[in-house]
Formats: C-alpha cells, structure tokens, sequence
C-alpha cells in the first residue's frame, strides 16, 4: 500500500488542487470513475465476504435492512476517508484491529465446531453491550467498513486529484460490493459447507490487514501483492464450493437413499 500512496503529501496536494488548477469535468474521468469501480470490486472481494457471513447469523427476514443499514454506513466511512485521505496512513492501528478481530472471528467459529458436522450453518448472532442481535450486527459490519475503507481510498486517491471523481467511483463500487453481497448470501444459503471454506478467507484477510500494517510500518520488508492475496482468495472459495457441491450431492443421496427405504418398509 505504501507504493501506491508514495508521498504522503501528493494526496493532499491532488484534492486541493482539484478546486483550483484542474478542469472540474474531462471525458478521462469517465474512464477513472469506470476504472475505480472495477477496482472496488477486486479490492472488496474479501470485505463483501466477511460482511456475507456476519449477514448470515441473523435471521433470513433481517438479512436486507442489515446490509441497508451497512450500506449508509459504508458510504459515511467513505465520504470520510476521503477527506482526511492524507492522514490515513498514520492510523496503521485500524487494520491491526481489524486483522485481530478477523483472526478471533475465524478461530471462534471453528474451536466452537470442533467434532460437529463441517456443514453447520454460520454462527448465530450474538448482543453486544445490551444491544440486539440485529444492531450488534450491523455494527460489526461497519467496524468491518472502516478497517477496509483505508486500502480502497488509498487506491483511489492515488489515481485521480478530483475529490467528485473519487467520492463517485467510491460510492458505485460500494453500490457494487453491495449486489455481491447479495448472491453470496444465497450461494452460502444454497451450499451451507461454503461457510467454513469463507471462515478460512476471514483468516487470511486478518492475516493480510496484519501483515499490510507491519510493511507500510517498516517492520517487515515482506509486502503481500494484491494478485497474490485475491488468487489465493479465488482457489480457496473455489476449493470450497467443489467440496460443498459435493457433499450437498452425498446429502441429497443420502435423503433419497432413506426415502426409499421408508418407502419399502411401509410397503411391507
């Protein structure tokens, strides 16, 4: 990340300068805004995962209004970063927060399914601080929000000076990221043995947020690249959804299997 970024400084100068020297409006932003979009997508991949599983815990019919209510969330977070993009580089702590709760999220879900049948459905959500299920969940997911906000705007403000073009392409992506929350959900819903494959992504992201912080610190000189990290995200999800299919397949002919033999035995 600290590439991207480079100088600190030229974030700052890009976004003042959008007011003063730059032409407000030129057909190239059309291509930036398009370009941002894209990136979001890639960049949220893991993000819009971690959000799908927190989703999940909740019961189907509040599904909608917590991604609603993660949605406004997401977009003051960005709107936010946006302006204080310069400064963001100096709160490295988030991600390390992030990354710790990432990890606790995943080693929770598989210590309290230790010796259970790997299909199990996403952990129920629990209250926080005497607030509901629902609103415990919707929090966690802007905290999710906030801890993945500081790579994106980084990424965005690096490309264009312009605070509209960054806001606009921000705000679609995360429109984006939103739609591909959705069919997570009903891919996870439709093949529950997913959810221990996306528990292990929720692993490696906490493992990357960590490791990104430890680099642009210079602690480490170890820099994960981005098509490193979304390729490893990819064979994962892909391993997990062959092992899912398959054992909703084994499922399906064990149902059928027992059918039958309810079926015989009656006739008898």
């Amino acid at each position: 990340m600290s590439r991207l970024v480079g100088h600190t400084d030229s974030p700052h100068r890009g976004l003042c300068g959008s007011i003063t020297g730059n032409p407000l409006f030129e057909s190239s932003d059309v291509l930036t805004i398009l370009l941002l979009v894209a990136l979001e997508g890639l960049l949220s991949a893991d993000n819009a995962l971690v959000i799908a599983v927190m989703v999940l815990g909740l019961a189907k019919s509040e599904h909608k209004a917590a991604l609603s209510y993660g949605l406004i969330g997401a977009f003051i977070f960005r709107f936010a970063a946006t302006l204080l993009a310069v400064y963001l580089i100096r709160v490295g702590w988030v991600k390390v927060a992030g990354g710790l709760y990432l990890l606790y999220l995943a080693i929770a879900h598989f210590q309290s399914r230790s010796g259970q049948d790997a299909s199990h459905a996403p952990p129920k959500a629990t209250s926080w601080f005497g607030m509901s299920a629902f609103w415990t969940t919707v929090v966690r997911v802007e905290l999710v929000n906030l801890a993945f906000s500081i790579d994106s705007i980084l990424v965005a403000v690096a490309m264009s000076p312009k605070l509209w073009v960054v806001l606009t392409g921000g705000i679609l992506g995360i429109v984006t990221m939103r739609l591909v929350v959705g069919q997570l959900i009903a891919l996870i819903e439709r093949y529950p043995a997913l959810v221990n494959g996306a528990f292990i992504i929720i692993a490696w992201v906490g493992i990357k947020l960590i490791a990104e912080y430890l680099h642009t610190a210079g602690y480490t000189h170890i820099a994960i690249p981005q098509w490193l990290s979304l390729g490893l995200i990819g064979l994962i999800f892909l391993a997990s959804f062959l092992y899912a299919r398959q054992h909703e397949k084994q499922k399906l002919t064990r149902t059928e299997r027992d059918t039958q033999q309810l079926y015989d035995d009656e006739a008898r």
